[in-house]
This record gives structure tokens, C-alpha cells and sequence, in this order.
């Protein structure tokens, strides 16, 4: 595995490979690496040429400084398991790579409807710092197909939009699901900040998904969200939200549309550890 650390260093790197019309799968991830990250990894080396990953702490995207400092670092780990993974490329850039200009020099970009619900509406700023590292990480990597975890299903939507309002029709957005915990957490780096005991009810999360879904033909929205706040609470977790939505657009759901594609969100703490997840119905 090749580590770049300079922009300018993998883009003639990549200007080269591209001469041989060769397919690069790009996986950005912020570190704090667990399986669901290798499982893109796995995924873009089958359906690609060359995979290249990102790790890089974004810090426009957090809107809380102290989640920002105490999100999980573990580089030489992370780097370990994307040799074992047989990763092509690293790109390990430092902030001043990725934002040379400061934040004067950064683009920014509106996603309307989809910066104003669920994530959007609770992490005020978030989508717009993705939409900036994102942007500029397709700028440096040129890959043909982005591989992203359904587990941010939200984040996905806002990139394929950021690929819109970037007229860029030859990449293709690679939705791949989400991995679990054998209790059906799914896997997140924010997991490795529960304890103990946090870690033992987080798992509710997950039963509360599975419940919606089973009741979405017997019983009302209304009432199985009701179920699931109560249920949540009493684990000792505190629900922010619990939405339905269109899966395709985000319309948010007043009750289950059989005809609709459809999309249930949850977003709970547990103590001062924010955890999302949802599930396709």
C-alpha cells in the first residue's frame, strides 16, 4: 500500500494510473477504521482496478468541538488493517492539505430540503462541511466509483446531491449496507466511547428498527414510535428522533405509504454518545 500525504504527490500519481483507463474505488473515511469500512474496501477491490482510502478528521463537519476532540484516532491500527485489506492507496492528508486557503478558501455548497431535516435539522453546519471535504476529495482522488456506508444513509443523499450542483455524471455512488454487532448495533468509530454498560443496551436501537418494520402492515407509525421512545428511554438512552421518510427523496412520513419506498431513522444518546441508525422498510 502506497501512503500519500500530499495532494500534489497523489494526483500525479493519479494522473498516471488514468492514462491506463484504470477504475479507481474510492473509500473516504475519517479513521477510527472497523469492518464495515474494510467491507468497502472489500467491495471496491472486487469492482475496481485500484482502491484508494481517505482518512482525514474533518473538522468543518462538526458542529460540536468537544465530539470533534474526542472522536477516536488510531492511525497506525487503521493503517494495519487496510494493508491486511490489500488497500492500493492512503491518502493521509493534513488539514492545511485539504484547506490550503483557510477557511476564506472554502467552497461551500446548499443542499435545501436535505440539510434541513433529521441530521441537518439536529447538526446545524454539518452537511455543508461535508459537502466541502467531500468536494474537494473527489477533486484530488478522480475516482470512478464511491463507496459509502448505508448506516449514513442522509450523508449519502447529500453526496449524491453535492454530485449534482457539481455537474459530475461519471462517478458512480455505491450504497453498500450496513455492518452490526451480533446485537445488531451498527458499527460506528463512536462505538468505542460507550462503556461497559452503555455498550450492553446500545443494542436497543436496533430492535427498535426491526419492531417498525415488523409492525409497518399492523399497526400505525404513530403508535409503534410511541413504543419504541418508551423502549429506549427505559434502556436509559434518549431518543432525538425516531422519522419515517420516502428512501428515494427524504419526504418525511406522517405514517406507513405501502406504495413508497421507505426509510425509518433513529437517532439516540446514551450519555454524551449521539448513536444513528435506521433501516429500509
Amino acid at each position: 500500500m502506497i501512503i500519500f500525504k500530499k495532494v500534489d504527490d497523489i494526483k500525479n500519481y493519479i494522473s498516471e494510473v488514468h492514462k491506463s483507463s484504470t477504475n479507481i474505488g474510492f473509500v473516504p473515511t475519517m479513521g477510527a477504521l472497523h469492518i464495515g469500512h474494510i467491507s468497502l474496501i472489500n467491495k471496491a477491490k472486487k469492482e475496481n482496478d485500484i482502491v484508494v482510502c481517505s482518512i482525514f478528521l474533518n473538522p468543518t463537519q462538526f458542529n460540536d468541538k468537544n465530539d470533534f476532540e474526542k472522536y477516536p484516532i488510531s492511525t497506525p491500527a487503521d493503517i494495519d488493517l487496510l494493508i491486511k485489506a490489500n488497500c492500493d492507496i492512503l491518502f493521509l492528508p493534513s488539514v492545511e492539505e485539504i484547506y490550503p486557503d483557510g477557511e476564506a478558501g472554502i467552497k461551500s455548497y446548499d443542499f435545501g430540503y436535505l440539510d434541513t431535516i433529521l441530521e441537518g435539522a439536529g447538526r446545524p453546519g454539518h452537511f455543508k462541511g461535508v459537502g466541502q471535504v467531500v468536494g474537494r476529495l473527489l477533486d484530488i482522488v478522480q475516482p470512478d466509483s464511491l463507496y459509502l456506508g448505508q448506516k449514513d444513509y442522509q450523508q449519502c443523499m447529500v453526496i449524491k446531491q453535492l454530485l449534482v450542483l457539481l455537474k459530475i455524471n461519471n462517478i458512480k455512488v455505491h450504497i453498500c449496507t450496513t455492518y452490526r454487532e451480533d446485537d445488531g448495533l451498527a458499527m460506528s468509530s463512536r462505538n468505542r466511547r460507550l462503556t461497559e454498560s452503555q455498550r450492553s443496551v446500545a443494542g436497543v436501537i436496533y430492535q427498535c428498527l426491526v419492531s417498525i418494520k415488523t409492525k409497518q402492515n399492523t399497526d400505525s407509525f404513530a403508535t409503534v414510535k410511541m413504543q419504541c421512545e418508551e423502549l429506549l428511554t427505559e434502556k436509559g438512552l434518549l431518543p432525538e428522533y425516531i422519522q419515517l421518510a420516502d428512501a428515494e427523496t427524504l419526504r418525511i412520513l406522517n405514517d406507513f405509504e405501502p406504495a413508497t419506498n421507505m426509510i425509518v431513522f433513529i437517532a439516540a444518546k446514551i450519555g454524551a454518545i449521539r448513536l444513528i441508525d435506521n433501516m429500509l422498510l
